[in-house]
């Protein structure tokens, strides 16, 4: 059996998710192993232990009843440069959502169908299409595929030291919604009882986010944690306006992590949080554009501001039981890449990144570093959510039972120990 996380007194797991500073989305396609080694060199010298990496579905599985062996070729490349600088990795399947766009293959597609409602742009074979795409939850011919993608990443890779944890998935709602909440329960138990069955040893879990505990999106997260190992959650208070107290509210984040647990059961690591920043020397800002056909608008923290907010959520994370946290993400991506999705429209997914796109460090990058260095533990939640009501009455409505649950943690003054 998957050793539990979150046990006190084991390290809290540190690290960043990844895609190449000069690649983004493109590196599966565009793949440079000396890139790879010299960013998980850099990763590792900043004390980190994990790296999240996304099999990007329209790259790894070009049709239903084929993976690419190229790819796995690629990843072979990855575990061995992840386990040469002392990195586990998070491997993420079925990567279908990523930093704005869907990325479907091309098999998946339903050309006579409409763009689902909510997907901002849909991208196959390294274009922008328009269409539909079959639900991968129920449809018997994406399921045999995701059962043939499971099985042959994890029997060629489950006896790399490299390996860390299984995922299912990346925000996996963004890409489509289950018909139910007992459909979705049943996909997840479907992929993990395979995950397990060829491997019982590495964990499991599923990269759900904020949305799955403000709505009912057939992902909920008693459910699909019930059939996973690991409990995790992603979530930025710049998304979250109107109950966060500003875009760099430290506290967001842990409560999240801290709400999920006291659905699931579960201690949570923050998979993924973190924020845009401004230029270098800049203050912060909102920018303001026309992104998939609509006005946006969007906070960019100033660096120094981001560092700031870094060293205030951290020892928050600890305090709220969770046992770790991986920071979105590595890297700015570089100019060359910006007339291209996700860059193109989502212009603000350019400056996410550690490191800016010359590859220097930013300061937040110090500050995890600097946290690493002071080799923190997990322990028992020392400040925590008391769910007063069954998860089930939380679904009835789970935005209006979020909001007021983060009222009654904030109320709960804040003491570093």
């Amino acid at each position: 059996m998957p050793d539990p996380l979150g046990a006190a007194g084991q390290p809290f797991v540190l690290g960043v998710n990844y895609w190449p500073r000069r690649k983004a989305m493109s590196w599966w396609s565009d793949f440079d192993p000396a890139e790879v080694r010299d960013e998980f060199a850099l990763i590792g010298g900043l004390g980190l232990s994990m790296v999240r990496v996304f099999l990007l579905w329209d790259d790894w599985q070009p049709a239903p009843d084929r993976v690419s062996g190229g790819a796995l070729g690629h990843l072979e490349q990855v575990c061995d440069a992840a386990a040469d600088c002392g990195l586990q990795l998070d491997v993420t399947l079925f990567t279908g959502h990523m930093s704005g766009p869907n990325w479907a293959p091309g098999w998946l597609l339903r050309r006579g169908e409409p763009l689902p409602q909510r997907v901002r742009q849909l991208v196959s074979g390294g274009r922008v299409v328009d269409c539909g795409y079959a639900n991968p939850y129920v449809d018997g011919t994406a399921l045999a595929a995701e059962e043939l993608l499971l099985r042959t990443v994890v029997t060629e890779f489950r006896d790399h030291p490299a390996v860390g944890v299984w995922n299912l998935g990346n925000e996996p709602d963004l890409f489509a919604w289950p018909p139910d909440a007992r459909a979705g329960r049943a996909w997840v138990r479907r992929m993990a009882q395979l995950v397990r069955s060829l491997d019982p040893v590495h964990p499991v879990t599923c990269g759900l986010h904020t949305a799955s505990l403000i709505e009912d999106n057939g992902l909920r997260v008693h459910d699909v944690f019930a059939e996973v190992d690991w409990a995790v959650m992603h979530g930025y208070p710049m998304y979250a306006e109107g109950w966060a107290t500003g875009p760099l509210d430290p506290d967001f984040v842990p409560f999240l992590c801290a709400l999920t647990t006291a659905l699931c059961g579960k201690p949570t690591l923050a998979e993924e949080f973190g924020g845009c920043t401004a230029a270098p020397g800049e203050p912060s800002s909102v920018w303001a554009w026309r992104a998939y056909g609509e006005d946006r608008r969007q906070f960019m923290a100033a660096e120094e501001a981001l560092a700031g907010y870094l060293e205030a959520v951290l020892p928050r994370l600890v305090e709220a039981g969770s046992p770790g946290a991986l920071l979105w993400c590595f890297a700015d991506y570089a100019p060359e890449l910006w007339d291209r999705p996700p860059c193109d429209e989502a212009r603000h997914e350019r400056f996410f990144g550690l490191v800016r796109p010359d590859g220097s460090l930013k300061p937040h990058a110090e500050v995890l570093r600097r946290f690493a260095a002071a080799q923190p533990v997990m322990r028992p939640a020392q400040r925590a959510v008391t769910l007063d009501i069954s998860p089930d009455d939380y679904y009835a409505a789970p935005q209006t039972q979020a909001r007021r649950l983060y009222q009654a943690y904030r109320d709960g003054a804040y003491q570093p120990r």
